[in-house]
């Protein structure tokens, strides 16, 4: 058939949805969710695939399960709604076995697309489960996998076993995002460069001068007839293989550590790479073509899985600091011509992406060649799942990049001085843990430390004692729960002269947060000396007491128009010391008599308080309390509130 015929033939089946226009959409519920939910409703019970002829075929251990399930937790964390994580744990469980072993998946075929879903095993890893060690046996076998990965001369991962000598852009994103997470957990360190070679060896043989964008492929044998004999690359620039690409280097930047040398390296290889790619934007469209420097010749069309790359790495990359925030315009002009050009709604209200090409690949049997014309003839698919996980991570960065204005340019700063406990990492060494941004467990804070981040702020820990040089530059201050000799043996106490330097530091216009506990653990007498410089103190009283799953128990009730929860009516804390506040001091929650939270204007300062850590992992992601409590909800709103002070 020819692609003219193929073409007119897609047009015709897809003649009858209805493209949806961006302003005629209901916003009330993102887009983001919407595509999930439609995703959900068609694989209820898991992630399952069509082939080419559009038959259905048996769930299997592959990229496709990996890419969306990223996606699936990427809205999770925007929203702590527990179906997006029993979704992901759900499809997991139907693969992994008690021992870790991973049902459909075989280690000696080396193909490195297999390696994509173990992202989902580390986030299962790391979370407070019982039985979750099958998920990080799982994830170690993934890793065995690339410890024994054919390689060039050079070292770069042959992309599977059966494509001997070729590095394929397409394999960066498979392998390298879940290899640079699995080195942050579990070491060693020294993997970290085997992970930036990667990126380097792939630009360096993949790279066109002229137009600074990536072949798709490179053959370091020259032997295959799609490469060039004398360079070995392919022969024409793929969007989604660019596309793997780049979301490969903004993912594994979340991994690197921040003052790891050749961390720059991977900056800049995005620095070159985005702005070349920019260059073939579409102008009328906003999107860009399936063969990218082709833009409008005889065939070529717009295709949305590159795109949804596209827009996802630049905007993450703006987010993060490594592009200039000019180029978050091209991105949300990709974003919007792809809710234009790709988005249909069917009769039931559900979204669903047009125009994703099925596959793109080089070799095996029958042969593909690399050429312009075989790119154009691969089919195009509606909700394939190569595209709706990219337009689901791009539509969650443009909900963030509504928001980051907030806290840009702030410093939010929680200690690690006063409150010290350690506990034995997954390495066997000491590891500080209760209320950190980095603890994933129940214990942490990364839930709430992400929530100031997707604001636009920057999170610091401050592991001395406070002064005006530890907290220099410090906007949020947070100090949670402080020791007792039970917890640590040597605890820090709050002493005359740190009360002193953070009542000054509030005096020039700090926000200082004071987190207690109840009195069986927390550290009252002193922790109260500097909260009654305030005009608060900690009462020797424990109330919601909560006997097991009795949440009702700890319930308290927010009244409307309150100034700090704008929108959030009911939340949990358990196991919480009532405040007594005088002047400058005042009363910002109270529920039964008690005041919970208070509030004092100092200076130019604010000092807030309450008697419980209540905003850690355990109660704002979703997966414990009843939904109808909003602390996920409260501990955005708070930490809003504190960015505004």
């Amino acid at each position: 058939m020819s692609m003219k015929c193929s073409l007119l033939g897609y047009l015709l089946v897809f003649s009858h949805c209805l493209l949806a226009q961006p302003t005629a959409q209901p916003r009330s519920t993102p887009w983001s969710q919407r595509m999930v939910a439609s995703i959900m409703a068609s694989n209820p019970d898991s992630i399952s695939y069509k082939r080419k002829d559009g038959s259905a075929a048996p769930a299997h251990w592959e990229y496709e399960m990996g890419v969306m399930l990223e996606a699936v937790e990427q809205v999770w964390y925007r929203t702590a709604d527990d179906k997006y994580f029993q979704y992901i744990q759900k499809n997991m469980d139907r693969f992994v076995g008690p021992d870790g072993t991973i049902r459909t998946y075989r280690l000696d075929d080396y193909n490195i697309d297999f390696v994509t879903p173990g992202r989902s095993l580390l986030l299962l890893a790391q979370q407070t489960l019982p039985g979750k060690e099958k998920y990080r046996k799982a994830a170690d076998l993934l890793r065995k996998q690339l410890e024994q990965q054919p390689r060039t001369k050079e070292g770069g991962f042959w992309h599977k076993k059966r494509y001997p000598n070729q590095m394929w852009l397409d394999g960066l994103y498979m392998a390298e995002p879940f290899y640079a997470e699995y080195t942050k957990l579990y070491g060693p360190a020294k993997n970290f460069d085997d992970i930036v070679n990667q990126f380097v060896w792939m630009e360096k043989h993949a790279r066109d001068e002229k137009t600074g964008l990536l072949y798709h492929a490179w053959d370091e044998s020259r032997e295959q007839k799609w490469a060039n004999p004398q360079t070995g690359k392919s022969p024409n620039f793929w969007s989604r293989a660019m596309g793997w690409y780049v979301m490969a280097l903004v993912d594994v930047l979340d991994y690197i550590p921040a003052n790891y040398t050749r961390r720059g390296e991977l900056i800049t290889i995005l620095q070159r790479t985005i702005p070349a790619i920019l260059k073939y934007q579409d102008p009328k469209s906003g999107c860009w073509y399936q063969v990218t420097d082709r833009l409008g010749d005889k065939g070529n069309y717009l295709e949305a899985s590159g795109t949804g790359m596209f827009v996802y790495a630049t905007a993450k990359g703006v987010r993060m600091g490594y592009l200039p925030a000019s180029l978050m315009a091209p991105a949300r002009k990709g974003y919007d011509g792809m809710l234009n050009q790709f988005i249909s709604t069917d009769a039931k209200g559900l979204i669903h992406l047009e125009k994703t090409v099925l596959v793109g690949g080089l070799g095996g049997t029958p042969y593909r060649d690399g050429s312009y014309e075989y790119y154009l003839s691969e089919p195009l698919r509606q909700d394939d799942l190569k595209g709706v996980g990219p337009f689901i991570m791009a539509s969650v960065e443009m909900e963030i990049e509504d928001e980051r204005k907030v806290g840009k340019g702030k410093t939010v700063a929680v200690d690690n001085y006063f409150n010290h406990e350690s506990r034995k990492g997954d390495m066997g060494e000491p590891e500080p843990f209760h209320y950190t941004w980095e603890d994933r467990q129940h214990s942490g804070f990364w839930w709430w430390g992400t929530t100031f981040r997707k604001l636009g702020a920057k999170t610091v820990t401050v592991s001395s004692a406070p002064t005006a040089a530890s907290l220099k530059g410090v906007d949020v201050y947070i100090i949670v729960d402080p020791d007792t000799p039970k917890e640590t043996p040597k605890p820090n106490y709050v002493s005359d002269a740190d009360i002193k330097a953070i009542a000054d530091w509030v005096q020039t216009g700090g926000t200082l947060m004071l987190m207690a506990n109840d009195t069986s653990n927390c550290e009252h007498l002193h922790f109260n000396k500097l909260a009654a410089r305030f005009g608060m103190q900690f009462l020797p009283k424990n109330r919601n007491m909560v006997q097991g799953n009795q949440f009702e128990q700890g319930k308290i009730s927010i009244p409307a128009r309150n100034s700090v929860f704008p929108t959030t009516r009911t939340v949990y804390i358990k196991e919480l010391a009532p405040l007594d506040v005088k002047a400058p001091a005042k009363a910002a929650i109270t529920d039964s008599g008690d005041v919970i939270m208070g509030v004092a204007k100092v200076g130019k300062g604010t000092v807030f308080a309450v008697g419980d850590p209540w905003l850690y992992n355990e109660y704002v992601d979703g997966r414990k309390i009843p939904a109808q409590f909003e602390n996920f909800q409260a501990a955005k709103e708070l930490a809003t509130w504190l960015l505004a002070q």
